[in-house]
């Protein structure tokens, strides 16, 4: 029998929390339901969960701050869930490491969806399952991305990195010198419509260059008017 990927569930409106958990219980992923951030950091540690849905107006510490506490240890895929519809507060989640953003009130149809399109980009593949499949990997000075195992080495360190950061960085470089609009990376990374704004890439990319800098025979350019490309020399 499968092991149930298990869902933590953060939001100090228990009612909001109960059906979030009944939609998830529906789709056979286990949950736990959190109401404050004090909480959510102890239930992170114990509960060991597959994603986390975290509300961003917690009593105590704020999702916000939830969130850069987590992301400094694990790179557990976070949705995150607010009334507050402003692209700042879109822009300031996902700059602190959130994978996505959904808005208050939500369709369940939407929130399910988001969910198992967060998880399935985040499982990397099973280690003995590599010598039957084609391993997805693109090699240049100085850099490694293999998203068969979701890793990424530079100059031969291990860089952590969430799943869309990662992807967004395999998409780029697998097709060099081509440039993409933003809405094209956010069709083929996101997977689905993403309500939301294309900002979300220049977020991504930014946080790639972060971790990522340039060398002389290849770099993240960026493409004025258009996009982005990863441009080989």
């Amino acid at each position: 029998m499968a092991v149930k990927q298990k869902i933590l569930i953060v939001d100090d409106d228990n009612n909001i929390a109960e059906l979030i958990s009944l939609y998830l219980t529906k789709e056979c992923y286990d949950t736990k339901i959190v109401n404050d951030g004090e909480q959510a950091l102890i239930a992170f540690e114990h509960y060991k969960p597959n994603m986390l849905l975290l509300d961003l107006m917690l009593p105590g510490i704020d999702g916000y701050q939830v969130c850069r506490e987590i992301r400094a240890k694990s790179d557990v895929p976070i949705i995150m869930l607010s009334a507050k519809g402003e692209v700042f507060d879109k822009v300031l989640g996902l700059e602190l490491g959130a994978d996505d953003y959904i808005l208050k009130p939500f369709d369940s149809k939407e929130l399910v969806a988001r969910v198992k399109a967060v998880l399935r980009r985040f499982q990397p593949a099973k280690p003995e399952a590599y010598a039957s499949v084609d391993i997805k990997c693109v090699e240049y000075p100085g850099l490694i991305v293999n998203l068969s195992n979701y890793s990424v080495t530079y100059d031969g360190q291990q860089i952590d990195m969430p799943p869309k950061e990662l992807e967004l960085l395999y998409f780029l470089a697998s097709s060099p010198n081509q440039v993409f609009t933003r809405e094209q990376l956010l069709d083929n990374i996101w997977g689905y419509e993403y309500v939301g704004d294309t900002r979300t890439v220049d977020v991504h990319v930014k946080r790639l260059r972060e971790k990522i800098k340039d060398k002389p025979t290849w770099r993240i350019a960026t493409v004025w008017g258009i996009g982005y490309k990863f441009e080989v020399k």
